[in-house]
């Protein structure tokens, strides 16, 4: 009994313990360390899942066209110009697709890969403008809050997009505040290019440049020869990275000469930009939903322990340019989002790594801060207790529960795969809580943060992939069909064309599903073996439903096939004749 006493009161200490040694490794140890636990962190898991929806089918069936196809300049979704998104995210995708010949591996690797590159970046400037301690608490920080590693581990073009706007805040960081270094403003230039033709937004970094110039006002004798006539050169910089897509891309346009193509030019350029941005159709959000909704959720705890340490961390700002420089463009970035009337919470991931920073720079041993340990360990204790009581639930096979699983997949053996993970995951909080109950609160919850993403990374992927997939669907729709099959889909998703073996031909994406129907009619009339996948919430008006077989679950809706039986005698023209047939999108499956 004693012997079993003392483990536990070393055990229980162990988080702190492993702490305090991490800070005796010298600078080089400590960033290897740090970067180790990152990738492992974000690697762990690639290659076990599918693109989920719902952007990652998009840009991985894109990708996946373009090494088909050969045709890279302007994305392709299921052979219909994509004009929603600037192309280079589905270049990288399709890039590591070209050399790895693995999709599962290649559609994750872009952000993972840019996710790293992040922490690396963020570990240098707090190295740099303090010491090795202060980067690699800026990490742990960045690692802490779930929106960093959530994006990470997607392949959605947010991951990429931050990036690029912190290499910007690096280079302005370091040409202005620690020595001129043109070399690295104009690669910050270049990245802001780059970012616009990620996704819009990559002028971001431009923004420093606000409080940059209002110090410069007042201490121009600070910035020394870092502010010449040479910074003018910048955005020519930046411009010339966007104009080697921009410009190739209109010259296609004008040789296509094709409605299509002008479309496409006009909707990339002008609406996905300034109109999207002022007059958006899409995510309409009150003005405070970033302070409000999201960074409380997703930035947790950074929030708090800002507001644990203010008194510190004010006096430090006022003190310190570069703080105040970092603190103020992490606000202007809020603002500027904040004043469209569309917002999502990833809009403001950019601005995370920078605040990330700004923290662990500006204040020192939040630990210290009583209402602040135990707001922590609360948190720790609602998520065990909620997730043993779903735990519980899932046990009992509660109806409740048990109804709403079968609303996405109704396999046993994944069902069990589900509970598993539900297992893992909670005894993981709950295990942490008591064997570490001597340790500082915000090292438990750490470690469990931790250990959860390995276990959704792991088992979690397995368990989710019947589900967040139409992998079931298609595959009975594969066996159900003739061998010479040709499948149409209306009112579809990307994924429904990335996952089908069968030759797919859709009616464009962008037109509303009665044209897609009436289009889809006549594809039908023109050619022997032809079938429609639709989902059975579609009001249909040139066929019936009621006789249609039924394919599967998937997306909380039930699939049907549509035959020559289930046509009706005649159906409304189309508007305008629109068809696009992909061959085999379903190869890269293994």
């Amino acid at each position: 009994m004693h012997l079993l006493l003392h483990l536990s009161m070393h055990l229980s200490m162990l988080p702190d313990r492993a702490i305090a040694w991490a800070n005796r490794l010298s600078e080089r140890q400590l960033f290897w360390l740090v970067m180790g636990l990152t990738a492992l962190v974000i690697f762990w898991g690639l290659g076990l899942r599918s693109p989920w929806p719902a952007d990652e089918p998009r840009f991985a069936e894109i990708a996946r066209e373009m090494v088909d196809s050969g045709q890279w300049l302007i994305p392709r979704r299921g052979g219909e110009f994509y004009p929603d998104k600037p192309p280079v995210f589905m270049w990288t995708i399709a890039l590591f697709y070209k050399i790895t010949g693995n999709l599962r591996v290649a559609f994750l690797l872009p952000s993972a890969l840019c996710a790293l590159i992040t922490a690396a970046l963020v570990f240098d400037l707090g190295r740099r403008f303090r010491n090795a301690q202060t980067g690699a608490l800026a990490v742990i920080l960045l690692l802490f809050a779930p929106q960093f590693l959530i994006q990470a581990k997607s392949a959605q073009i947010d991951a990429m997009i931050a990036c690029w706007v912190t290499v910007g805040c690096y280079g302005l960081s370091r040409h202005f505040f620690e020595r001129p270094n043109w070399g690295l403003y104009f690669t910050a230039w270049g990245f802001m290019g780059l970012g616009i033709i990620t996704k819009g937004v990559g002028f971001l970094p431009l923004l420093m440049l606000i409080p940059i110039g209002l110090l410069a006002l007042n201490k121009r004798h600070d910035f020394g020869p870092s502010l010449s006539w040479r910074c003018a050169a910048g955005p020519l910089v930046m411009l010339l990275v966007v104009a080697a897509w921009i410009v190739p891309m209109l010259m296609h346009v004008d040789q296509l000469d094709t409605a299509a193509a002008y479309a496409y030019r006009d909707n990339i350029l002008l609406k996905q930009t300034a109109e999207r941005y002022t007059d958006t159709w899409t995510h309409l959000n009150p003005w405070h939903y970033f302070v409000s909704n999201v960074i409380p959720v997703l930035w947790f705890p950074l929030p708090l322990i800002a507001i644990a340490r203010w008194r510190e961390l004010a006096e430090n700002l006022k003190t310190r340019p570069l703080l105040m420089t970092w603190f103020v463009w992490v606000v202007l970035v809020i603002l500027f989002f904040s004043a469209s009337p569309g917002k999502r919470g990833v809009y403001i991931l950019p601005a995370l790594p920078v605040f990330a920073l700004v923290l662990a720079t500006a204040v020192s041993d939040w630990r210290s801060v009583r209402w602040l340990s135990i707001a922590l360990t609360a948190v720790h204790l609602l998520l065990a207790v909620t997730l043993a009581a779903v735990m519980i639930m899932v046990w009992l096979d509660h109806p409740l529960l048990m109804d709403r699983l079968s609303d996405y997949n109704n396999d046993p053996d994944n069902l069990s795969l589900i509970t598993a993970f539900i297992f893992s995951v909670a005894l993981t909080w709950i295990a942490s809580l008591i064997l570490f109950w001597r340790s500082a609160a915000d090292a438990r919850l750490f470690v469990a943060l931790m250990i959860s993403f390995v276990l959704y990374s792991s088992l979690g992927y397995m368990a989710l992939e019947p589900i967040r997939t139409p992998r079931d669907v298609l595959a009975n729709t594969e066996e159900f069909l003739p061998v010479d099959s040709q499948l149409g889909l209306i009112a579809f998703k990307e994924q429904f064309i990335l996952f089908s073996r069968l030759d797919v031909t859709h009616f464009s994406y962008l037109a509303d599903p009665a044209e897609q129907e009436r289009n889809a009619w006549r594809w039908q009339e023109e050619g022997s073996n032809r079938y429609l996948l639709v989902p059975d919430n579609l009001e249909l008006t040139c066929f019936r439903a009621d006789s249609a077989p039924v394919m599967g679950v998937a997306h909380r809706a039930r699939w049907l096939i549509l035959g020559r039986e289930q046509r009706l005698a005649g159906c409304e023209a189309a508007i305008q004749r629109q068809q696009f047939t992909t061959q085999s999108p379903g190869r890269w499956l293994r």
